[in-house]
């Protein structure tokens, strides 16, 4: 027993020295269907399986950004079919595009100015681009999906290149952020000659049907619209977009001939493209005049005089859909060419007659200045749909995501349709299929679990929802009032709701039916609710000053129509507490005999529960408490404040045992462990707040043990499990989030010192940025190299350069070893880095390329630049052995032609790296002239093969070769040949 103690007081000793706490970690994520910052994708079922012969039943699929997630929705069954989650990744999806290309590959833009490319039949990520400062607001894939155009707020357009995984350039020039991009298509004028660097012209009849993209459109909120050249990246033309100051949204026709921009106070600018005129501008020689390719039409005006987000064309109908930020998408009709000849007919006969009666002598055919039609004649409002506030569509079927969180889907009756029912009334709308379940309409105000923890009640202005907490589903919607703290009743059958207008709602879980909504104060907002430990009853607190205890009884209730009964809950109402201000929260002691009530006069009362009499009263904030909670020893007391501030009490005394500033702005809930499972979690404290931030602290010595992000918005409400294993918050970024109980422990000097590192490193990272954006500032040039200084290009560059360190003294070495082993070759192997033994003893050239492959290539570039100058010769040194040794020598190129451009003027300056860039030249031309001398041997060989094939002409398998064969119906007609390839 003596031994026992000894290790047990050693324990203890140990313990007390080093105090860990369990780490918790996310979760999920679920109650978020959409959020309105980003654009709606809609799809067919079978696109993404690129199956042409695949019959759709459904109602397709729907892309959305929900925060910092993507989610595929099936809209026909209102199911989530996968959720792309990148684990590094805390920003919101602001911009969403799909390539055309290759259907299933999906380009996601986020709020810190990252692009992921993501594959949609696996959801991971293909590649990741970081170049812009700030969110990414719009996206274009062209035709190929081979480059990626991107626009940001911070007003900058880059061009992608898919296949190398780089940024080719930056585009400057607009003030503002932009709002609209475009790759235009042209028919192609000049080709690459095979056996030279020139261009060579295209014959028309070769060119016929085939297009390039080589220019781009943009638009800004600068309320300019330019046309760059992409080929020598310059701006063609800029011209001002809209009238009414501010251009935000840019939509190009099927067939690129036009396009339309929108802007503030409905206004809708419609423009003509010479897209013919643009392809020959490149192949010609300019001769002086300025000749316009984007010419103004004229202006519509939309019903709605709210600022337009996004225009879209129907890609196979001549119907336009616009919506703004009210809560309607408008749709036009572009009118045919007959109807067209018809209206002008009508016009010009409705103006004769408008003269006749006013005795002018009417015009003659040919002097009618307005026989030609005008924008008001080609386009025509067709319908305007009512949604619930809408983000993007798809017209005739219009797929919407709305800003409070729900996909809908509408059919609208077509013009032709119109016609021959002969109506002249409004087309019709429907909305056919929502998905609306997986979430709530407005922001969550309470949750509440369940005495086993597995169901979650949370509550919103109009919704009361019940959740599976282990698969995230939503078992019970039931509509209530607008509902602000709610409760499991003993049993988990029934959740009490408190409202706004005063009433207590009691709702059977099973049924979801309301069994009784009860006048509890008057009209007035029931804030708070808490019911007592025993379960016997519950008590409330309003904005009429006075808490009101309520008692449940089970009642013998007649079923009418029959003489049988059933048992239902009932409150009655057995004592009140008044008070001198409105109530904002209560809570009991766990050992039953005091409860705590907050008031809005900032104190916190504390009375006896069995006579109410006043026992304490706290004093200390300077705004009113928000929420409070006592531990599970009944020992201290914790309160909350819009003062920013978490303050702990002792209820022995109620003296105030620390106070310090918790949060950036109101902490809205705090919360003790209501029955920990060790004794010293007991004082465990957990805090939400407005600034989105879930905090742990240590309430017996102060201190912060966690902080928890995640939350794009405010925390409304928090809820704790039993043992405090789950952490369950609401946001008003609609997310509902479940934090749990990891493997790991923390550890607060740890803790401490990785906020510290990354707080660091984040710094240093800007600064860099900082410096690399000033310089290129300073040019002001209209194209620029795009790059971004980020905490993972600095690490990658520093490994880089301990790699380098290590390497040249490794290299140095063994190249000492090699030459004195020629005249001793007994020398013992000399002692190398421990390093390279540890990584399978490889030589110093491999452990620099390795360290090389491992950067991303899209952030090769940046990397390299965080490369001192004075560490390049020794780069260069190992460059020119992997050119040399054919170790990745398209890698070491790429560096290499880098690192030139790069740094092109201390190079030149240099006497030192001139024997070391020979080196690096001569093995490139060594290695290109191998690379050339293979490729000639193999196409000869391909030559030789083919020849043979066609010679034998035997016609018993597949050649993917194209052959010309005359035909009298049509030369020059191409057809696959079949062959079999030996």
């Amino acid at each position: 027993m003596a031994c026992e103690g000894a290790g047990r007081d050693r324990l203890d000793f140990a313990t007390a020295m080093v105090r860990s706490y369990r780490r918790y970690e996310p979760l999920h994520t679920f109650g978020t269907i959409c959020t309105g910052f980003a654009n709606a994708l809609w799809t067919p079922d079978h696109s993404i399986l690129n199956s042409s012969t695949a019959k759709s039943t459904g109602a397709g699929r729907t892309y959305v950004g929900a925060n910092e997630d993507v989610l595929c929705w099936d809209v026909k069954k209102g199911e989530l079919l996968s959720r792309w989650h990148d684990k590094n990744n805390k920003s919101e999806v602001t911009a969403l595009a799909q390539c055309s290309a290759q259907p299933d590959l999906f380009a996601a833009g986020y709020a810190d100015g990252a692009i992921r490319i993501w594959d949609g039949l696996s959801g991971q990520i293909v590649v990741s681009f970081n170049g812009h400062r700030s969110a990414i607001t719009q996206l274009q894939f062209d035709l190929e999906g081979a480059r990626l155009a991107s626009g940001s707020r911070d007003t900058d357009i880059i061009i992608w290149n898919l296949l190398s995984e780089t940024a080719v350039f930056r585009l400057r020039g607009h003030k503002d952020q932009i709002t609209g991009l475009s790759f235009l298509k042209t028919a192609v004028r000049r080709r690459q000659s095979p056996h030279t660097d020139k261009g060579i012209d295209v014959g028309e009849s070769e060119s016929e049907g085939e297009v390039e993209e080589k220019y781009l459109v943009s638009t800004s909120k600068d309320a300019l619209i330019k046309l760059w050249d992409l080929t020598s990246p310059h701006c063609v033309e800029t011209h001002v977009a809209q009238s009414a100051g501010e251009c935000w949204a840019l939509g190009i026709s099927p067939d690129g001939d036009g396009c339309v921009t929108a802007g503030n106070d409905g206004e809708l600018k419609v423009w003509q493209m010479d897209l013919e005129k643009l392809a020959q501008l490149s192949s010609s020689i300019n001769d002086g005049k300025k000749q316009d390719i984007l010419t103004s039409q004229g202006i519509l005006q939309r019903q709605g005089r709210d600022r337009a987000l996004s225009i879209i064309f129907h890609p196979k109908q001549d119907y336009l859909a616009v919506h703004g930020s009210d809560k309607a998408v408008e749709i036009w009709r572009l009118r045919a060419q007959d109807e067209v000849h018809r209206h002008m007919q009508r016009k010009r006969r409705r103006r004769r007659e408008k003269a006749a009666a006013a005795g002018e002598a009417p015009l003659p055919e040919a002097d009618d200045v307005d026989s030609a039609p005008v924008v008001d004649d080609l386009f025509v409002s067709y319908v305007t749909v009512r949604t619930g506030g809408s983000r993007t569509s798809k017209a005739l079927q219009l797929v919407v995501s709305t800003t409070n969180n729900q996909i809908e889907l509408y059919n609208v009756a077509t013009y032709r349709a119109q016609q021959k029912t002969a109506t002249r009334e409004a087309p019709e709308y429907s909305r056919n299929l929502a998905v609306d379940i997986p979430g709530h309409r407005t922001d969550i105000r309470t949750l509440a679990l369940s005495s086993d923890d597995r169901m979650l009640a949370s509550a919103s202005a109009g919704q009361l929802k019940v959740w599976n907490l282990k698969t995230q589903s939503c078992l019970r919607t039931i509509d209530c009032g607008q509902a602000l703290c709610s409760a499991f009743l003993p049993g988990d059958r029934i959740v009490l709701l408190g409202t706004k207008t005063g009433d207590l709602e009691i709702y059977d879980v099973s049924t979801s039916t309301l069994i009784e909504s009860i006048p509890a104060h008057e009209g007035q907002a029931i804030w708070t609710l808490a019911v007592h430990p025993d379960g016997r009853s519950v008590v409330t607190g309003s904005a009429d000053k006075s808490a009101k205890f309520w008692r449940f009884d089970v009642v013998d209730e007649e079923i009418p129509g029959t003489r049988r009964t059933t048992q239902r809950l009932k409150l009655t109402q057995t004592r009140q507490l008044k008070v001198s201000d409105d109530i904002l929260s209560l809570c009991f002691s766990p050992d039953q005999r005091l409860l705590a009530v907050s008031t809005l006069d900032n104190t916190v009362k504390v009375f006896f529960v069995d006579s109410l009499k006043l026992f304490l009263t706290l004093y200390g904030h300077k705004l009113p408490v928000l929420n409070i909670s006592i531990s599970s020893d009944s020992k201290l007391i914790a309160t909350c404040s819009a003062d920013k501030n978490v303050r702990i009490w002792g209820l022995d005394f109620g003296d105030c045992h620390k106070a310090f500033f918790a949060h950036q702005d109101s902490v809205m809930q705090v919360n003790f462990i209501a029955h920990p499972p060790e004794r010293d979690e007991a004082h465990l404290l957990f805090s939400a707040s407005k600034d989105g931030v879930l905090k742990s602290w240590d309430g017996d010595k102060f201190e912060q043990i966690q902080k928890l992000e995640g939350h794009h918005g405010e925390i409304w409400a928090m809820i704790l499990s039993r043992t405090g294993e789950t952490i369950v918050t609401a946001s008003h970024d609609k997310s509902i989030r479940v934090w749990e109980v990891g493997d790991d422990l923390v550890f607060l000097e740890e803790e401490r010192e990785k906020e510290q590192e990354e707080m660091y490193e984040s710094t240093l990272a800007q600064n860099l940025d900082r410096d690399h954006q000033d310089e290129d500032g300073q040019a002001q040039d209209e194209v620029a190299a795009a790059s971004r200084q980020t905490i993972a290009t600095l690490t990658h560059g520093e490994r880089v350069m301990e790699a380098l360190e290590i390497s040249l003294t490794d290299l140095e070495l063994m190249r000492a070893y090699e030459r004195d082993k020629t005249r001793n070759p007994k020398l013992a192997i000399p002692q190398r880095n421990p390093m390279f033994l540890a990584l399978g003893n490889i030589s110093a050239e491999q452990h620099v390329l390795s360290t090389i492959q491992k950067i991303p290539s899209a952030a090769l570039h940046d990397a390299l630049l965080i490369i001192p100058f004075t560490t390049l010769p020794t780069l260069f040194i190992f460059l020119s052995i992997f050119l040399r040794k054919r170790m990745r020598p398209d890698l070491a190129w790429r560096v290499v032609y880098f690192l030139l451009q790069a740094h092109m003027q201390q190079i030149v300056a240099s006497a030192q790296m001139r024997d070391v860039l020979e080196e690096c030249l001569e093995a490139y031309e060594e290695w290109v002239e191998s690379e050339t001398k293979l490729m000639g041997f193999n196409l000869a060989g391909l030559e030789i093969m083919s020849r043979d094939v066609r010679e034998r002409e035997v016609v018993s398998g597949y050649l993917d070769e194209v052959v010309e064969e005359e035909s009298e119906e049509g030369k020059g007609r191409k057809k696959r040949a079949f062959a079999n390839l030996a």
